[in-house]
């Protein structure tokens, strides 16, 4: 018997729910299917499904085995995706979409070097702050900055960004430095209108304990850039990653506020629609990346 093939009719049968559906996705007869499934249960000693005439259900066995299965059949293709895209030159438009204020602070000077690297690739970016659906929008790959990753698509974790409180010298001056969380009710906030928080800003204490503060924001943006110059002009505290306020803290413009507390770092993320046939464009775009951000990434390195 083979049994990856084996495996392969079982999910497809799972996932169709019904042998004559299954056969006809694998292009097969159902007898052939029937046949799979009679083996695999005979190799395994145990009944993947509960079969009549009109229902079909699985078995806890078959249950178990399903989840395995598929995970093992994901990394074969994986697997073969490597070996075929790397005996295949990169070429053709790829559709990227990355945030607003991260595409242009980090991601555009390596555009550059990259079509340098693989001149048959076009580049089409689009910069959007809001979540994309990729394959509705008919996206290749996007760059997004999340705690929460992708249940939707498979993410390739490609870089970390810290995020900070902080505001300018003149509004510390003028309102005073807070010493703990409850004294940032005391302050203006800059809100972040995408922020799946809202105004409610979570930090941790040296212990570990959170501390959550609904922000008083004076003012709100859908864009970190606005955010970022309400605060150089000391309207108020913002909450913003290290990629965007990095440069700004290093050379002063902006101060830590409460650099005792340790707020929720982001994730930059590479995500793509699917393992099973990932062309060569984005596979050399996602290895790139990768090695681009590897390390300190640029807007935490101080040389």
């Amino acid at each position: 018997m083979d049994r990856l093939r084996a495996l392969e009719v079982f999910v497809e049968v799972v996932k169709r729910d019904g042998f004559a559906r299954a056969a006809e996705a694998l292009d097969t007869s159902p007898a052939n299917v029937t046949r799979y499934i009679s083996d695999l249960e005979a190799h395994l000693q145990t009944r993947l499904l509960n079969r009549s005439s009109r229902k079909m259900s699985l078995t806890s066995s078959g249950e178990a085995l399903f989840e395995r299965a598929k995970s093992i059949l994901d990394d074969v293709a994986e697997a073969e995706a490597i070996v075929s895209s790397a005996t295949l030159q990169p070429h053709g438009v790829l559709r990227i979409n990355a945030p607003l204020s991260f595409g242009v602070l980090h991601l555009a000077p390596l555009w550059a070097k990259f079509m340098r690297l693989y001149p048959e690739v076009k580049l089409d970016v689009s910069l959007i702050d809001r979540v994309v659906d990729i394959v509705e929008e008919g996206y290749d790959m996007a760059v997004r900055i999340s705690r929460a990753g992708s249940t939707a698509n498979v993410a390739r974790k490609l870089a970390t960004s810290q995020n900070v409180l902080c505001a300018s010298p003149d509004y510390i001056q003028q309102r005073g430095m807070p010493q703990t969380p409850a004294e940032l009710l005391q302050h203006d906030g800059i809100g972040y209108s995408y922020a799946a928080n809202a105004d409610e800003w979570p930090m941790l204490d040296a212990s570990g304990q959170t501390h959550t503060v609904k922000m008083p924001c004076v003012m709100h943006t859908n864009n970190g850039d606005t955010a970022r110059a309400a605060a150089l002009g000391g309207l108020g505290v913002i909450w913003q990653p290290t990629f965007l306020v990095g440069a700004d803290l290093r050379a002063g413009r902006l101060q830590r506020v409460l650099p005792d507390y340790h707020m929720p770092d982001m994730d930059v993320l590479a995500i793509y629609p699917s393992r099973r046939h990932l062309s060569a464009k984005v596979r050399v775009m996602i290895d790139f990346l990768v090695q681009e951000l590897a390390g300190t990434p640029p807007w935490d390195r101080t040389a």
